[in-house]
């Protein structure tokens, strides 16, 4: 799925109408049904899948907007995840090997990002073992931008771990 190129609805009106009717066990209206029912082929679409790859860039320490967009489409209750008020919060979907590679213009991968926080890999990692997916492998590529050597480098260093890694993919 490309979430570039794919028409992604917006989550709010019938939409978020439509997560508070399901959260409080009351019945959808029409509109309200047709916003879900969208959220439910998304979500399905990717609940479906026996392997993940995530591939994002990291825009001002975080994930881009349309990969938050896609995380709030499917991160449902009753599709992704359910809510017990005496034991809290589980997990619906089943756990499936998957592989993140974030991209950035700093190098988190030596730790020479000269102080800055790489808030994407934790919100990733955390938005996917909330649903049910913690089998997931990182693959962080950085630094993309500055001098030619470092990024060359870089390239070819998270080649190679991509190349361990599909192995067991």
């Amino acid at each position: 799925m490309d979430i570039w190129r794919e028409t992604l609805p917006e989550f709010d009106g019938a939409a978020l109408e439509a997560k508070y009717a399901r959260q409080n066990g009351r019945e959808f209206s029409g509109a309200e049904r047709d916003a879900f029912a969208e959220l439910e082929r998304i979500a399905m679409r990717f609940a479906l899948a026996d392997r993940v790859l995530i591939s994002t860039p990291m825009w001002n320490f975080g994930i881009p907007y349309k990969l938050k967009q896609w995380f709030d489409l499917i991160v449902q209750p009753g599709l992704t995840f359910r809510f017990d008020p005496a034991r809290g919060y589980f997990p619906l979907l089943k756990d499936r090997p998957t592989i993140v590679i974030v991209a950035s213009g700093s190098d988190f991968v030596t730790g020479m990002n000269r102080g800055r926080i790489d808030m994407a890999t934790p919100y990733l990692r955390e938005a996917l073992r909330f649903i049910g997916v913690s089998d997931v492998r990182f693959a962080l590529i950085g630094p993309t931008t500055g001098p030619a050597e470092p990024a060359q480098f870089a390239r070819e260093a998270a080649h190679r771990h991509l190349i361990e890694m599909a192995s067991g993919f």
